[in-house]
């Protein structure tokens, strides 16, 4: 079992960056595969990026690609959303997610473990 906790959270304002971090309890991180999602008031959680438990492959939502980079250190447990050229529509909590096996997963039914998850905000 794995617990994950996010943080780097904030207001910022448009195009301005962040960088998000889910640090993972266990000694098994580098067994997960893990995601980022998010989620907009009124709105259903949707997935952002995913990386595989080795970092060699990732995925994201077109529509970040480009703003978003998905990373890990997996010495450290942790894995980080760098968020770049921000825009109001990011306005979301975001959720880290962790699930076992070595591909890259992009749906949220796939995964096992989830953050309590950090509020970004971002003005115009």
């Amino acid at each position: 079992q794995v617990q994950l906790v996010e943080s780097g959270g904030g207001l910022v304002q448009a195009g301005g960056s962040l960088r998000l971090s889910c640090a993972a309890s266990g000694r098994t991180f580098s067994t997960y595969a893990m995601g980022w999602f998010r989620q907009a008031p009124g709105k259903e959680r949707e997935f952002v990026a995913a990386i595989s438990r080795s970092g060699g492959v990732t995925n994201y939502e077109d529509s970040v690609k480009g703003r978003l980079t998905i990373s890990r250190d997996n010495a450290k447990k942790t894995v980080y959303l760098q968020m770049n050229s921000l825009k109001p529509e990011y306005t979301a909590v975001y959720y880290c997610a962790a699930r076992g096996g070595s591909s890259s997963y992009t749906e949220s039914g796939e995964y096992d473990y989830w953050g309590q998850g950090t509020q970004v905000t971002v003005s115009s």
